[in-house]
């Protein structure tokens, strides 16, 4: 049979739950969705600028497209190595989680964290550790994805 909890422990109990209601971060909603939709539209601005000049410079599309997407994967991983992508990332949430940027700090992040444990076991190890999930469904999921659609066009559906 359960013995009931003494006025001390409630007493304790009381102060600990008003100790991490204080200690928990409160966060407004509006706030959060505006940094993260500022972060992201600037990200894209940014791309989409480095498309116009390599347009501008006489480029095609395809080249345009390739040379924005090396700049803002560089971009990212230098942002990341001064430590300047994880402050951007605190203010702009979800905003910096564009795919290309988002993607090329979660790979350079965890080099730079454990390269003091060397180029093996630091870098070679732990540099895909937040990556490496993604690179592995995503994966996954295209070859099924492509399973279906092979059978779904041999059987003339699509």
């Amino acid at each position: 049979m359960p013995t009931p909890q003494s006025e001390e422990q409630k007493r304790k109990a009381k102060e600990y739950e008003a100790y991490v209601k204080k200690k928990t971060p409160t966060h407004s909603l509006l706030l959060n969705m505006a940094g993260a939709f500022i972060m992201g539209g600037l990200i894209c601005v940014a791309g989409q600028v480095i498309l116009n000049i390599c347009k501008n410079m006489g480029m095609n599309q395809e080249i345009s497209g390739a040379w924005t997407s090396l700049l803002l994967v560089l971009a990212s991983v230098l942002l990341t190595g001064f430590g300047i992508y994880p402050k951007l990332a605190k203010w702009g949430g979800a905003g910096t989680l564009v795919p290309i940027t988002g993607f090329a700090n979660s790979v350079a992040a965890p080099a730079i964290e454990y390269q003091k444990e060397g180029q093996v076991f630091g870098i070679g190890c732990k540099i895909f550790t937040i990556a490496g999930p993604v690179i592995l469904y995503g994966i996954l999921t295209s070859f099924f994805l492509g399973l279906i659609y092979y059978f779904l066009h041999m059987w003339g559906i699509v």
